[in-house]
């Protein structure tokens, strides 16, 4: 497929970049500065700036499907309505264009007690706490979206963090994915492992799921 990916320099966008391009995919980076993307085979690099009022919906001519690492930049002041002002364009641009995409959001919209979510819990750290605010706004305007827009939202573990790609993994749904010791962890390769299988064969159209080991 020849797929479109917001974010293609950041923590998860490289470790996507690398999973699709490995698995044969064609990728169309788009971020506002592309000479930050060496030349790569099956890598076309766009400027594009999310923010900056760039026709999204023109970059995403003749891709299959658009995955969206998109972050406002988390020392950014104005975190939480950069990022969904951003998020909305890509997903009007989407839903213009009529393709497929994939949000990778946040762990703070999944539930760890009855009504309660994660990024509502009092220790929930205060410097991600506006990003995964606006995260979760994304996923209820999707869930809210009456366009028949093809859209599935991710949201990893609750510690997510560089590893190794073992591609062995669980998903799960509204709830952390906890291992044996009671962790709700993933590596950033098994996330993006997780993205391109489900660009590859959907089972979450419309819908939020997660991982963990």
């Amino acid at each position: 497929m020849k797929i479109a990916l917001i974010g293609a320099t950041g923590f998860v966008g490289k470790a996507v970049l690398e999973e699709l391009l490995t698995r044969g995919h064609q990728v169309r980076a788009l971020q506002r500065d592309a000479a930050k993307l060496a030349a790569r085979p099956g890598l076309e690099a766009r400027a594009l700036d999310v923010l900056g009022g760039d026709d999204m919906a023109a970059a995403l001519s003749g891709v299959d499907a658009v995955v969206s690492a998109f972050n406002a930049g988390w020392t950014n002041p104005n975190l939480h309505d950069d990022f969904l002002r951003g998020s909305d364009v890509i997903a009007a641009a989407a839903r213009q264009a009529g393709m497929r995409l994939i949000v990778v959001g946040g762990a703070g919209s999944l539930f760890v007690a009855p009504g309660q979510q994660l990024v509502d819990s009092p220790a929930f750290p205060a410097e991600w706490k506006q990003g995964a605010l606006a995260a979760r706004e994304v996923l209820n305007r999707l869930r809210a979206d009456a366009s028949g827009l093809d859209w599935t939202f991710l949201s990893p573990a609750i510690h997510l963090q560089p590893g190794q790609r073992t591609g062995d993994f669980r998903l799960g749904a509204e709830h952390p994915v906890a291992d044996a010791q009671g962790e709700s962890r993933i590596s950033v390769e098994d996330l993006a492992v997780a993205i391109v299988n489900e660009l590859e064969a959907p089972q979450h159209r419309r819908a939020r799921f997660t991982l963990g080991y």
